[in-house]
């Protein structure tokens, strides 16, 4: 088994005013004579490191079960930054989003091989990593077409953008939520029942006809849980068969 390296590169982001960390896994057998999709991980650090993103990529290319794929990780530079950058009230969500959009994706498709095409391009994220990823992938159906949500938080701002989105045909979400996530202890906001709110978003995403999958696991808030549907999230969008 050949596992593929990680690039780390940093990029200036016009939007942010700052620069941007990037952590670009490319398989073992990564060529530019190839085409890949390409899928944007927020709280990218965490994905590889307890996630094991890029050895489940790895994996599941070499055994032939996923189309080519290359992980971009965006890490985040502190838990207040991310909070301001993730959160639907956060004062750089927005500028975030476009560079998320606006910036990266263009970086990805300059430099890699992709899919330059919404279908192409996936989001990934965990926990306020999740509502970002679910957020700009409603603003900008255009340029991603999947989005894989672990235990996202969901606010009136969260189904509110549900609500409004447009041509829901056009993005296929993957969301699975804790059973055991009543009472998450959150850095500012305190103890919060994720479960509920979640369970209110997947009968919005159901009732506006999204493609869909949902499933709650039986655990809670954190990386123990997480990990282990990594590689199922990541055979489910990626499937070589959908």
């Amino acid at each position: 088994m050949k596992y593929g390296k990680i690039e780390d590169v940093t990029i200036y982001s016009k939007e942010l005013d700052e620069e941007m960390q990037l952590l670009i896994h490319l398989p073992h057998n990564y060529s530019p004579l190839y085409k890949y999709s390409v899928l944007i991980a927020s709280d990218g650090k965490d994905y590889f490191q307890y996630g094991r993103i890029g050895r489940v990529v790895d994996e599941l290319m070499d055994a032939g079960d996923i189309e080519n794929v290359i992980v971009v990780g965006v890490p985040y530079k502190s838990v207040s930054e991310r909070r301001r950058m993730y959160h639907p009230e956060g004062d750089r969500l927005e500028a975030y989003i476009r560079f998320l959009a606006h910036e990266l994706v263009p970086y990805m498709d300059d430099n890699y091989p992709t899919y330059q095409i919404g279908a192409g391009r996936g989001l990934i994220g965990d926990s306020l990593a999740a509502t970002v990823s679910l957020l700009t992938a409603l603003k900008y159906p255009n340029s991603f077409g999947q989005v894989i949500l672990h235990s996202p938080l969901v606010d009136e701002h969260v189904l509110e953008a549900v609500e409004t989105a447009q041509n829901p045909s056009h993005l296929s979400i993957y969301h699975v939520i804790g059973q055991g996530e009543t009472e998450v202890k959150t850095t500012v906001d305190g103890v919060r029942d994720f479960l509920t709110p979640n369970r209110v978003l997947k009968d919005l995403i159901e009732r506006k006809g999204f493609p869909y999958f949902y499933e709650e696991f039986e655990g809670d808030h954190t990386w123990k849980y997480w990990q282990p549907d990594v590689r199922r999230a990541i055979q489910k969008t990626y499937n070589l068969s959908n």
